[in-house]
Formats: structure tokens, C-alpha cells, sequence
């Protein structure tokens, strides 16, 4: 869908470029200032101009963001007058001849309900106001129209007609980006929920068990073993950021790891390898800590023996490579896959679809969980982390309370 509008945008371009080219030179000719053909000048000041409307546009269609933007819509077409609506009131009027607002309103439940353009004459009682047609391009997103780019001049047009609707065009690809902006963040909001809610009840259960069972015996430990459980508690159920640091997630994971060491003893024996320089990798909030629950419970599944679980970070050039292993019962590599398709049940592999799904909506499908396993074989996880991904900015470290 982001292709599709992205090639849309580029072929309404040169016909932006025109309109706007004849518009200039029909109100003002002026100098090119040696940039080339009128072509080739209108080309770079519908690109520039319109790159200054798109910011404010990708935030939705408010009268904010309509205040905003007007004044450079208003350039891209050269008209007297511009005006961005919704479908009850003018959000923003740029030009002359604003006492029109009322009427314009009067005039586009015709288009707002058919979703089609319409050009009228204006009617007007001031003999200085210059604006006597008005054209009406209604701005649409997933076929449901959000509201109107209306422009006014002094007389009717059929190049101002196709512009308005080009421009238009363009606005509702904006629109409508921004409405898949909004979804995506819904939907990331929506699975750290239910990653957060796939937090083991009974690791819950058994952490306090186990601090319960040091108060008598070693109130120290209690209260240590308590400080790890309320800092883990806190970071898992934060409410800021959609990403965190990597020094910040590896932080979780130690406290998590305190609880269950405290727990099995020497059953469970930990190996970290981490290159500093990838601690400020910017990576999907609680991304890696599901991956560390996943080894402890198939690591020490079934065994009676010790259990190993290894977790490296390395600076592997313009990523940062985690590998997390233990040495457990593995996975039939079938039933892995019908895990990461959602087919299978969360309990056989905790949280594995949700962070394979979250890193392929966040890099690319590329960067999926490179996941290696067999039955009696271990599991070894690989995560691929680009240092630097456009949108992909930590909140800031939780501060400790």
C-alpha cells in the first residue's frame, strides 16, 4: 500500500508542476533566475513547495494541520484564495474573500456525499472582492470523504478544475498515510498489551513465592530479590515510548534472570557477552526479554540436569547481531512454524510470533527472528538490529523509583 501511494505522489507531480507553472505565470510572470526551462523552475518549486506542505498533513486533517498547510496548497495551485474543510466547518481559509466561508459550506454537501468535484460561480455583495468561481475537490481516504480543498479565483477555469483535483489528490495521499501511521501505532500499542499480558502469571507467582521464602531466613536477599522484581514489574509495564535502548531491555532481562536464578539455583547458569558499543541501539520495547522466557522455560523443560543459557550482542557493521541460545528440549521445526504463522499455541513458545511480527513491521521482513532449533537439539535465536532506523527512537531510559 506505502508503494502504491509513493508512486501516486510521483505521478501527480508533473501535472502539480503544470498548474502551478501556468498559475504563476497567468497572475505574476517573474524571473526564472537562471534555473533552467519554465518546466524545469516549476518542477523544483512544486517539489519544494509541496515537501513544505507534507509535514504538517501526515499529522491528520485538523484545523491546525489545515492552518498550517493551506498558504503552501494555496502556491501549488497559484489561485486568489484557498480553503481546507471537513465535512462540517472551513478549517482554514488562505487568500482573499474569506466572507465566502459561509457559503462555500452552504454549497458542498453535494460533493462531500458523491465524493465528486463540482465548480461553482460565487455569489458576491462586495464590488472589491475579485472571487466569483469557486471549484470543489473533495478529499477523500480509503473512499470515505474526510472533506474539501475548495480554491477560488476571478473567473472559471478548466486548468485550475484539473489542478484542484490533482492537488487534492495529493492531499488525500497524505491523508491517508497519515491514517496508516495512526493504524500502525494502534496496532504496535495493541501488541505490547498482549505481550505484556503473555508475562507469565506463574513467573509472577513463584518470584513472590521465592522472596517470601528468604524472609525468615535472609531478609537481605528478600529485599534484594524484591528490588528486582519491582524494577522488572516496572519497566514491563511502563507506558511511555514504543522503543527502548538495548542497554535498557538487557537491564529488564538481568532482573528477570535474578528471579530465576534465585529460584533454581544452580540449575540455571547464565553467559552474557555484550560489545558496549551497541547499548544505544534504539530496538521495539520488550523485544529480547519474551526471547529470554522463552529460553528458560524450554531450557530447563523436562531436564533434571543443569541448563545453560547464552546471550550475545555484537557490533556486526551497520547492525547489532543478538544471539540468545540454550542448550533445553528444542522445538519440532514444524511446530515453530506454525508458531510464528499464529497457528500454534502461545504456551508453546512464549511471546515468538509477537516479537517476529513486531521486528518485520518495524525493519522490514528481512529482519524477522532467525530462529534454529530441533527436538532435543536447544533453540538459538538470532536478531538482526539496524543501529539506525528512520522512526525508531528510544523514549529514554525509565527512571528507577
Amino acid at each position: 500500500m506505502s508503494g502504491f501511494l509513493a508512486g501516486l505522489c510521483v505521478a501527480v507531480l508533473p501535472l502539480l508542476a503544470a498548474g502551478f507553472w501556468i498559475g504563476r505565470r497567468t497572475a505574476r510572470p517573474e524571473s526564472l533566475g537562471g534555473l533552467g526551462t519554465p518546466v524545469e523552475h516549476a518542477t523544483f518549486q512544486t517539489l519544494h513547495t509541496a515537501s513544505l506542505a507534507t509535514p504538517p498533513l501526515r499529522a491528520g486533517l485538523t484545523e491546525e494541520t489545515a492552518g498550517r498547510s493551506a498558504r503552501r496548497l494555496r502556491s501549488l495551485l497559484g489561485t486568489d484564495a484557498l480553503c481546507l474543510t471537513d465535512r462540517e466547518t472551513v478549517l482554514a481559509w488562505d487568500g482573499i474573500g474569506a466572507h465566502h466561508r459561509t457559503e462555500i459550506m452552504e454549497r458542498l454537501g453535494g460533493p462531500l456525499e458523491s465524493g465528486r468535484g463540482e465548480a461553482f460561480r460565487l455569489g458576491c455583495d462586495e464590488p472589491a472582492c475579485p472571487l466569483r468561481w469557486a471549484v470543489v475537490a473533495p478529499l477523500t481516504v480509503d473512499e470515505r470523504v474526510h472533506g474539501a480543498l475548495v480554491a477560488c479565483a476571478p473567473r472559471e477555469s478548466a486548468v485550475l478544475v484539473r489542478a484542484a483535483g490533482e492537488v487534492a489528490r495529493w492531499v488525500s495521499v497524505q491523508l491517508e498515510l497519515a491514517d496508516l501511521d495512526r493504524s500502525r501505532t494502534r496496532l504496535i500499542e495493541a501488541e505490547i498489551k498482549a505481550l505484556r499480558a503473555q508475562i507469565s502469571p506463574h513467573f509472577i507467582f513463584n518470584s513472590l513465592a521465592v522472596i517470601a521464602s528468604f524472609v525468615r531466613t535472609d531478609p537481605e536477599r528478600a529485599r534484594e530479590l524484591l528490588l528486582e522484581f519491582a524494577d522488572f514489574t516496572r519497566y514491563s509495564f511502563r507506558r511511555h515510548g514504543d522503543f527502548t535502548t538495548l542497554a535498557d531491555e538487557l537491564h529488564a532481562i538481568d532482573h528477570y534472570l535474578a528471579l530465576v536464578r534465585a529460584r533454581f539455583g544452580e540449575r540455571l547458569s547464565v553467559t552474557l557477552q555484550i560489545a558496549p558499543e551497541v547499548l544505544p541501539v534504539a530496538l521495539p520495547f520488550l523485544c529480547l526479554q519474551p526471547l529470554v522466557e522463552n529460553a528458560v522455560k524450554h531450557g530447563l523443560e523436562g531436564k533434571t540436569d543443569k541448563s545453560h543459557i547464552s546471550i550475545t550482542a555484537q557490533d556486526a557493521g551497520a547492525e547489532a547481531l543478538v544471539v540468545i541460545e540454550d542448550n533445553g528440549a528444542g522445538m519440532d521445526p514444524e511446530r515453530l512454524r506454525r508458531i510464528l504463522a499464529g497457528e500454534g499455541s502461545p504456551s508453546g513458545g512464549i511471546g515468538l510470533s509477537n516479537v517476529d511480527e513486531r521486528l518485520r513491521q518495524v525493519y522490514g521482513d528481512a529482519h524477522g527472528l532467525v530462529i534454529e532449533t530441533a527436538v532435543g537439539a536447544g533453540m538459538k535465536i538470532t536478531a538482526r538490529l539496524p543501529k539506525y532506523q528512520p522512526g525508531v527512537h528510544s523514549a529514554g531510559r525509565l527512571p528507577r523509583q
